[in-house]
């Protein structure tokens, strides 16, 4: 892809970006390279560089925590990835050094495990949640006509952030089954700072342990009130191959 696609920075899911993502948006448009048009913004930690930097067989999150630079392609996916580095940096190089650790304890080729498992996960797919208890307790148990319905003006009060870029990149073209990874932010967290609060809180979260444990909870991100006109159609949270039912357990028999 040599330039972006036009890119909505007033949808909810893009709005928090737009300080970085609108100019570096333009230079990528005007021509420039990827990796020079987020270099420009001059607010992540590490260099873009180009893909043919990255050494053939190196992982590519070992290339980023010794070389401190990101392997950066002229693609939507990486855009994203390049504006979450910006936005976030501290949580971004958390991500990076329990990536490398594991790529050390474990070897490049050996067994991913659960902690590198929920690493990749978080950085592509992750949505942080502050939201009261009575919505947290609703979408962990998949109780959606509760959630989306009795519980509906509750949302007002929740704050959803898109971390993953390769949410981010589906919502360029938005559809109806995409579905993000929800973290919950600290209910004794103030959301309504700016994101370097935020960024250090993460950092601080993000714990091997935790991390391990996957404690995600899944969120077809349309459904939230206010973030797709659709979702106020009658019927619009009857489709249970986007809104599923919790899991039955497994029979010990």
């Amino acid at each position: 892809m040599s330039t972006p696609p036009d890119i909505d920075w007033s949808q909810p899911w893009s709005a928090p970006l737009r300080r970085w993502g609108e100019p570096a948006a333009a230079a990528w448009q005007a021509g420039a390279p990827v990796r020079e048009a987020l270099a420009q913004l001059g607010a992540a930690p590490r260099r873009f560089v180009g893909q043919d930097a990255l050494p053939k067989g190196m992982a590519y999150e070992q290339f980023i925590h010794e070389q401190r630079a990101v392997p950066t392609r002229d693609n939507l996916h990486d855009f994203f990835n390049g504006l979450i580095w910006c936005a976030l940096p501290l949580a971004k190089q958390r991500l990076n050094a329990l990536q490398h650790a594991e790529i050390v304890r474990l070897g490049v080729h050996g067994q991913r495990g659960p902690l590198r498992d929920a690493l990749t996960v978080f950085d592509e797919n992750a949505a942080l949640l502050h939201v009261p208890d009575a919505l947290w307790q609703a979408l962990l148990a998949r109780r959606w006509a509760e959630l989306f319905g009795p519980l509906r003006p509750l949302w007002r009060e929740a704050r959803l952030l898109l971390f993953g870029h390769a949410a981010l990149e589906k919502l360029v073209a938005p559809y109806k089954s995409i579905t993000v990874h929800v973290w919950r932010v600290a209910p004794d967290f103030d959301p309504m700072g700016e994101l370097s609060a935020l960024d250090v809180w993460l950092a601080d979260d993000l714990t091997p342990d935790k991390l391990a444990a996957k404690p995600f909870a899944p969120l077809p991100v349309l459904g939230v009130p206010g973030w797709w006109a659709g979702n106020e159609a009658p019927g619009f949270y009857d489709d249970a191959e986007v809104f599923r039912p919790p899991r039955r357990p497994r029979s010990s028999e």
